[in-house]
């Protein structure tokens, strides 16, 4: 029997609406302003590096408040200019009519608008002292697709640690199968799905880690795993599958 999408299904499933989920849901439990939804004629924002939902000192000991320090006020900050930078090297080469750079361009494009949703949704996947997983859908959701929530666990951490050189573990929900998945992100931008809505991330390149926890990335995951926010996680589940 052939499947028909709603209009709402089928941008879903397009990834239409992934970000402004990514962005946008975030910050709900936190006290941070949430995000407008995109009204049709509204004029793009740019891009802004905002504050953490909590001190640099409040994951600790899980996450030294040095290494906060150095990864959002430097390396996420970085991803956010170079989007800006990039979106601005865009609007030029429409102004000159010269695409001789669009390749370079479009590969900064995916790669720091990436880095910069999955860096908002990394502080967002956090809260100190971790928080347990709520009862409901998402529960009921997780023991659908994992089998437990320790079968969850196991493979996200084992996803994250095993992420070959650089990039994520990360959990979404994909709409077309209505399903939870987690995946290994390479970089930022790479063994992605389309349409897949992110709803947990860990960072695993070594500027997440490696001044507290050196070559032992395994123990800095276990120490992430610690530190999730189950009930953000959860709430955004419910956005991301109504």
């Amino acid at each position: 029997m052939r499947t028909i999408l709603s209009r709402r299904d089928a941008l879903k499933a397009a990834g239409v609406g992934a970000l402004s989920l990514s962005m946008g849901s975030l910050g709900g439990r936190s006290g941070r302003v949430r995000a407008q939804e995109p009204q049709a004629g509204d004029a793009p924002l740019p891009y802004e590096h905002a504050p953490l939902p909590y001190d640099y000192d409040a994951l600790e000991p899980q996450i030294s408040e040095e290494i906060l320090r150095i990864h959002h006020g430097r390396h996420h900050a970085g991803y956010v200019s170079g989007l800006n930078a990039t979106l601005a090297g865009l609007e030029k080469a429409r102004a000159e009519e010269d695409y001789s750079d669009i390749r370079a361009l479009s590969r900064d494009l995916s790669f720091n608008c990436a880095g910069h949703v999955l860096h908002v949704l990394y502080w967002e996947s956090m809260t100190p002292g971790g928080s347990p997983l709520p009862g409901g859908d998402f529960q009921d959701a997780v023991e659908s697709n994992f089998g437990s929530f320790q079968g969850l666990t196991a493979q996200f951490a084992a996803a994250s640690v095993n992420v070959e050189a650089n990039g994520w573990g990360l959990l979404g929900y994909e709409p077309l199968g209505r399903r939870l998945l987690v995946l290994q992100v390479e970089n930022h931008q790479k063994l992605t799905t389309w349409g897949l809505m992110p709803l947990m991330t860990c960072d695993v390149w070594e500027h997440a880690y490696y001044l507290q926890y050196q070559h032992r990335r395994a123990e800095y995951v276990e120490r992430f795993m610690e530190l999730v926010d189950w009930a953000a996680v959860a709430e955004r589940y419910e956005k991301a599958s109504a």
